[in-house]
């Protein structure tokens, strides 16, 4: 389903890199190769809050990864179509909305590094393999 020569790339991303260079160089690759391009930050909640539904906080944080990653996209591949979207607080149906809506032909994970990761990352990502598209995961470290 790509078009213009490129694939339809979904990028989500619960962590951002202070600049498009600090991304590896396969990532790089990925987003300039690519012709439509969703950025999709989930909500990023801790349990409390979830529990709470106090989700103000991370719907600001995840607005505002959103518009780094944006940005990043933008010098990578000045050419394609991008989009973004604040993912659901729960990753997974975040995931499912965005998959389904977009109908990528990959995927890209940019993963807080894992002294930083949150209760949501258990598991999540065998169960985004079971959507079937291809997956990149790197992770974010920030030291």
């Amino acid at each position: 389903m790509a078009t213009r020569g490129g694939t339809r790339l979904l990028i989500a991303t619960g962590d951002v890199a202070a600049s498009e260079d600090e991304l590896p160089r396969l990532v790089r690759a990925l987003i300039e190769n690519a012709s439509e391009l969703l950025v999709m930050t989930p909500t990023l909640i801790s349990r409390l809050r979830w529990l709470a539904s106090d989700t103000d906080r991370a719907r600001y944080e995840a607005d505002e990864r959103m518009s780094t990653v944006l940005g990043h996209i933008e010098a990578l591949a000045p050419e394609a179509e991008i989009r973004g979207r604040i993912g659901d607080d729960t990753p997974v149906t975040a995931f499912a909305d965005a998959i389904r809506d977009f109908s990528p032909d990959h995927i890209l994970i940019a993963l807080r590094g894992s002294d930083r990761a949150g209760w949501q990352e258990r598991g999540l990502l065998d169960e985004i393999r079971e959507f079937g598209i291809p997956i990149t995961v790197f992770e974010l470290d920030r030291a």
